[in-house]
């Protein structure tokens, strides 16, 4: 009996994070101007950088969001990030290494860490020239070559 209203529970629960989340994601964000509902494969970054769109949609979305915009309060925005787009190469290494550090993003603070999400600067180096161009971003892009100092530590 008690696996049955483990499963029961369990089963709501993924059911009602599912629908939250697929609903939030497709709401117009109040409050911010220019704000469009993103339709997923239809940025630039997405045809330009596949490999790191890819990365992000299996690593980085279920903080960051589809759109980009984050978690507020709890996880910072990578559309118009004037953090992220301040340093690339910090950018590669919080993805390589993670973060316990707190971060200002556009005048907010966050101090949830963020763990590691990938194994290797090429993957690094992927993902952040996605989010450097995604949502109407204009980041540029990063090279390998200009990451392969940093130390991967864990």
């Amino acid at each position: 009996m008690k696996k049955l209203i483990f499963i029961l529970v369990m089963s709501s629960l993924i059911v009602t994070t599912g629908t939250t989340y697929g609903y939030f994601n497709n709401l117009q964000t109040s409050g911010v101007e220019n704000s469009v509902i993103y339709i997923p494969g239809d940025d630039p970054a997405d045809a330009k950088f596949p490999e790191g769109a890819k990365i992000y949609k299996e690593k980085c979305v279920a903080c960051h969001q589809l759109t980009g915009l984050g978690v507020p309060s709890a996880f910072p925005p990578l559309k118009e990030s004037d953090y992220l787009l301040a340093d690339k190469k910090r950018a590669v290494e919080q993805v390589l290494n993670g973060s316990n550090e707190e971060m200002i993003v556009n005048g907010v603070s966050y101090t949830i860490p963020m763990p590691f999400q990938v194994d290797n600067h090429e993957d690094a180096v992927n993902v952040i020239n996605y989010v450097l161009n995604a949502w109407g971003n204009d980041g540029g892009t990063i090279t390998i070559e200009e990451v392969k100092d940093i130390k991967i530590v864990r």
